[in-house]
């Protein structure tokens, strides 16, 4: 039995999806269930197979969300930038569509909507990430303020901002810009990262980080992202010259890119 729904109305729910229908209709589900509503729910296709949204089509008469379609596949840019323009809402939860929430979401939400309402110099609230941050400054509600120093040689300090489920102003284009639209997912999320860094990104994330929102890529549906031999390989030697690579990197594109 589900929870009394609790609707957050100055949220709208950002779904991005990618031929994966039935991971989209697991989570929407789940929300569903959890007792959690949102203002507006918009799910925003990047060029999806037909029959993938044919499935979505079925799903709206269900869910009731706003879905935004494109010709072809743009790109993890245009597709959270075609999204994000169409949010009427003062904050938007981002969230792709391999996601669940888990049970006590819906409470732990709430906690992290009150942060970002009670301080205007909040830009987001961080519910998942596959590792811990480093620096944490603890608050309140079981959240901790993401603390980024720039001299720190754990390079882990660098993803204040993920596109991982978080909570953001929806106007946060006005500070950090819109995200490229002509480079490679990760290196999209790279130039946001940088961007939110740059900018001076306030941001809290959830202690428990693995316990509010669960990844699921089944075999039916699995993930949409191919890691090269680069990033995967366990190579020491290999390991080395990235993690050489990526601090370099680093250091030019904060310090010295304009």
């Amino acid at each position: 039995m589900a929870e009394p729904i609790k609707k957050f109305e100055k949220v709208t729910l950002l779904i991005t999806h990618y031929n994966r229908s039935k991971s989209l209709e697991r989570l929407l589900l789940t929300f569903s269930k959890g007792g959690c509503a949102f203002e507006e729910i918009i799910v925003s296709d990047d060029g999806s197979k037909a029959e993938h949204l044919d499935y979505i089509r079925q799903l709206q008469d269900r869910f009731a969300f706003t879905l935004l379609t494109t010709p072809k596949n743009r790109g993890l840019g245009n597709n959270i930038n075609k999204g994000q323009d169409a949010v009427k809402t003062e904050y938007t939860l981002y969230v792709q569509e391999d996601f669940i929430p888990l049970e006590g979401f819906c409470a732990n939400f709430e906690n992290g909507l009150k942060i970002i309402e009670s301080d205007l110099d909040v830009d987001s609230v961080r519910f998942y990430s596959y590792i811990n941050y480093p620096k944490l400054k603890p608050f309140k509600y079981g959240f901790s303020e993401m603390i980024f120093d720039p001299w720190s040689l754990n390079l882990d300090k660098i993803t204040m901002y993920s596109d991982h489920p978080h909570l953001r102003r929806s106007n946060f284009f006005e500070k950090f810009g819109r995200y490229s639209e002509i480079k490679s997912s990760d290196q999209t999320e790279y130039d946001m990262m940088i961007s939110f860094l740059k900018k001076k990104n306030k941001a809290y994330f959830f202690a428990d980080y693995k316990a509010i929102f669960e990844p699921i890529n089944s075999s039916d549906e699995p993930s949409m992202v191919a890691r090269n031999y680069w990033r995967n390989t366990d190579n020491f030697f290999v390991a080395i010259a990235r993690r050489i690579y990526r601090q370099l990197k680093f250091n030019y594109r904060y310090f010295l890119c304009k």
